[in-house]
């Protein structure tokens, strides 16, 4: 069953205690703490739950340096707390509070773990002091300071529990004779308590030989019987506060039937009032472990004696059924198994009140009877008074009952007036600190008109410079735009210029390559002419050989004005001079 935490105030008021001895060890005077103090524990608090910054605004909380304990619980609930989820889980608030409680101890441990004659392991005062901090109550402890104390009863009821845990029985009248000789029953502040504690166990052991302690003192044992182990005083103390702190009902061992096999098999069961979980051994719970698995309990639950189904080790069965199935658990004996059946039933009476716990509902109903007998013996005491005054003024006994009106009536006015007073003062007190508050909020208010008129300046300062940088910037863009358009005319012309001359590149490439080609004709003609002067002139070319070539050649024109030769159909020859005219000669066949 889901058990969620739907206000946030029970966290702070669970936790209020141990903040309080954190906020003591802080304090000088015993009254007030510097903020800076605070804001390191504010932070710490923070942090734990997951919120930043919360500290921050210490400083512009109240306007004194200092603050006292119900002014750093209003900011803690105002600033800290209110801003947690609406909503948790019973299991991550328990979470929040141990951690908490962690943090306030490790703010105020040096104090308390400073002692001559220590009997306890520091984990354990550790445990005892969330202990404490669970069961005991603030007083006012005047004006403006207050005080945590454990009533001489819770006293009573913790020493008993923890000598049954140990081992011990006293008589009726011997814890109340230790308490007359230590504190006169009067509530204790949490040193007190411890040092009764260690005191008391101190008186009632003796050390044993050869067993030394975690601090190298030997640790005590009964007189004319065994000594006490370190082990024995850190399970019984661990015990106690699984307990307290926990809603731990019963540990032990159990056989518990399987879901698809019906063998019995045994674990080791816890028992809170809103679930029932199983291990697979005591150290694996005692170490933190994980439990194997958990039977939620709810108002649709059952608990029933399982018949025997035959005679053996395991025969003391009883069932617990929920809505969704039913689980078979089997004791040893049967005096076992009607203490899981009653500690079971009580769970299932308690499992709706997870808003403080089921420990805080019992030390708040045992509150509450001491106030009630309180008042009775306060009612019974002023009865006999009344009845003692009768009875030693007999003749004024027909003005007693209007002595006695009027009496209660100035008491009451008395008391009125004193409420009034005391309201006229608070209310005087808070009205001079919102004038001060409201001189630092308009010294603040013309520091930062300052600060925003400064800052005009500044900006009217920087605005200007900035139009000037502006106008800097458009001249200096005007001529590079002119710039830019002389560099783009003269781009347009040299790319003109370069088109044009790409053209008579062209034009020229053009000429060369005719001017090449009529070469490579002329060449070709110059050697059609070389082989026929060859043909035609036999005796020359041999006399004269080349020379003789080159001379005949000398008498043709050049080569440009060389003439065009051709083959006509009657095998003549039509050779153009270099006047334009033809001449015709025949072949050199038919003329040698």
């Amino acid at each position: 069953m889901n058990c969620f935490w739907e206000n946030m105030a029970v966290l702070l008021q669970n936790v209020t205690n141990s903040i309080w001895h954190a906020f003591d060890a802080l304090s000088t005077d015993k009254v007030n703490v510097m903020k800076s103090k605070l804001k390191v524990l504010t932070a710490n608090i923070g942090t734990l739950l997951h919120l930043y910054g919360v500290e921050k605004g210490l400083d512009h909380y109240r306007s004194t340096s200092t603050l006292n304990f119900e002014h750093f619980k209003y900011y803690l609930q105002k600033e800290v707390f209110s801003s947690v989820k609406d909503s948790l889980h019973l299991d991550q608030l328990r979470l929040y509070e141990s951690s908490i409680d962690e943090v306030c101890w490790l703010v105020c441990k040096k104090i308390y773990l400073a002692r001559e004659n220590p009997f306890f392991p520091d984990i354990c005062v550790y445990q005892i002091f969330r202990i404490f901090c669970l069961l005991s109550e603030m007083v006012p402890n005047g004006k403006e300071s207050f005080q945590v104390v454990l009533n001489h009863s819770e006293v009573d009821l913790l020493v008993s529990q923890l000598d049954s845990l140990l081992g011990i029985s006293l008589g009726p009248g011997e814890i109340d004779t230790i308490f007359l000789e230590n504190t006169n029953t009067s509530p204790m502040i949490f040193s007190e308590f411890l040092s009764l504690l260690e005191s008391r166990h101190a008186s009632s052991y003796i050390p044993p030989k050869g067993t030394l302690s975690n601090r190298g003192r030997p640790l005590s044992g009964i007189e004319g019987s065994h000594g006490v182990e370190e082990g024995a005083i850190r399970e019984a103390v661990a015990e106690l506060h699984d307990t307290y702190v926990k809603d731990v009902l019963k540990k032990g061992y159990l056989h518990k039937k399987g879901e698809l096999l019906p063998t019995l098999r045994e674990y080791w069961f816890v028992l809170q009032p809103n679930r029932l979980a199983y291990y697979k051994g005591r150290t694996e719970e005692e170490s933190g472990g994980e439990a194997r698995g958990a039977i939620s309990l709810g108002s649709d639950c059952t608990i029933g004696v399982s018949p025997s189904p035959r005679t053996g080790a395991h025969d003391f069965r009883f069932i617990v059924s929920t809505g969704e199935r039913s689980y078979e658990l089997a004791a040893h004996d049967q005096r076992t198994r009607l203490q899981w059946i009653s500690a079971l039933q009580i769970a299932l009476a308690h499992c709706g009140d997870v808003l403080e716990g089921y420990q805080r509902q019992l030390a708040l109903r045992r509150r509450l009877q001491r106030q009630a007998l309180q008042q009775k013996e306060e009612e019974k005491q002023r009865k006999k008074a009344q009845a003692e005054e009768q009875a030693t003024s007999p003749p004024e006994q027909q003005l007693l009952p209007l002595l006695l009106r009027a009496r209660l009536a100035a008491e009451t006015q008395a008391r009125e007036l004193e409420d009034v007073k005391v309201r006229l003062e608070k209310l005087l007190e808070e009205e001079t600190q919102a004038k001060r508050d409201e001189e630092i909020v308009r010294a603040l208010q013309a520091r930062v008109l300052r600060e925003e008129w400064e800052k005009r300046e500044e900006l009217e300062k920087l605005q200007d410079e900035q139009q000037l940088l502006l106008e800097e910037e458009r001249e200096k863009r005007r001529v590079f735009e002119e710039l830019q358009k002389d560099k783009e005319n003269q781009l347009q012309d040299a790319k003109l210029k370069l088109k044009k001359l790409e053209e008579d590149r062209i034009k020229l490439d053009s000429e060369l390559k005719t001017a090449q080609e009529k070469i490579h004709l002329s060449e070709k003609a110059k050697d059609v002419l070389e082989a026929k002067l060859r043909v035609m002139f036999p005796e020359a070319t041999k006399e004269g050989g080349a020379e003789g070539v080159r001379r005949a050649l000398s008498f043709m024109s050049c080569v440009r004005d060389r003439p065009r030769v051709r083959r006509d159909h009657s095998d003549k020859h039509e050779q153009l001079d270099g006047d334009g005219y033809a001449h015709s000669y025949e072949s050199a066949s038919s003329h040698p």
